[in-house]
């Protein structure tokens, strides 16, 4: 579904609720609440970071960096806020940009936001910036709440050498 200049898209979530919704989850992860982050996802929910060189490529067919069902995202989060995640001990400091946010269309009772983004990470005196885009497909509720039913994330960079390893959640 698209708007014609004639007629607005029209769907069950509105541009500034999808922003809202957005910032509060670059928030809760900004601010390593990832529990609470976690909890976004509907309990069918799915987060894919596809291969740079793939990024419109399909699980199965390509190698993912990162394909998570709801289980294994949660698992995720609950691994990276302990001690023993040497990867993020101590914690890195992030921070998310979000911008262009676009409610696209709805379908199949999702509604399709895209938006760009950049996240900054500093951690051993080290500073690392992950620009990309994004594509989820949120569930509205009868109730207004949001969960969110699929998070595609594509790291808009050529190569990770710089970067190093994403242990941050994107």
């Amino acid at each position: 579904m698209q708007s014609t200049a004639n007629q607005p898209l029209r769907t069950t979530l509105s541009r500034a609720d999808a922003e809202s919704f957005l910032y509060r989850e670059a928030a809760l992860i900004d601010s390593w609440q990832l529990m609470e982050w976690a909890a976004l996802f509907a309990a069918d929910g799915e987060y894919l970071i596809p291969p740079l060189d793939e990024p419109e490529g399909e699980p199965g067919k390509s190698l993912f960096l990162v394909y998570d069902d709801h289980h294994r995202l949660t698992e995720r989060a609950r691994r990276l806020l302990k001690r023993a995640a040497h990867a993020e001990f101590p914690r890195s400091k992030v921070r998310h940009l979000i911008s262009n946010v676009e409610v696209a269309g709805e379908a199949a009772g999702l509604v399709r936001v895209n938006c760009n983004y950049v996240v900054f990470r500093s951690r051993n005196g080290m500073s690392e910036m992950f620009p990309g885009h994004a594509v989820y497909d949120l569930r509205v509720g009868d109730d207004s709440s949001i969960a969110i039913r699929r998070k595609r994330v594509m790291v808009d960079s050529d190569t990770l050498h710089d970067q190093g390893r994403i242990s941050i959640i994107l």
